[in-house]
């Protein structure tokens, strides 16, 4: 069972991210997308209404972090 990821779990999202998405380039998903993307996320047991523009932020660039070091 995957563990338990809320939104403050930035650097384990964008693990996550990059490991589930790593055809995409994080800085070109909408905030929307990347939205869903969280929530869908194995392990994910945040509350859906409690991201923000910063943490979504965050998040991405902890994404893009890891895409870049995949290259």
């Amino acid at each position: 069972m995957p563990r338990e990821i809320d939104w403050s779990d930035v650097e384990e999202i964008g693990i996550l991210l990059q490991e589930s998405h790593p055809e995409i380039e994080p800085y070109t998903v909408r905030f929307t997308d990347l939205h869903k993307y969280v929530t869908q996320l194995p392990g994910f047991v945040g509350d859906p209404m409690k991201s923000t523009e910063r943490i979504l932020e965050a998040i991405q660039t902890a994404w893009n972090e890891e895409y870049e070091d995949a290259k």
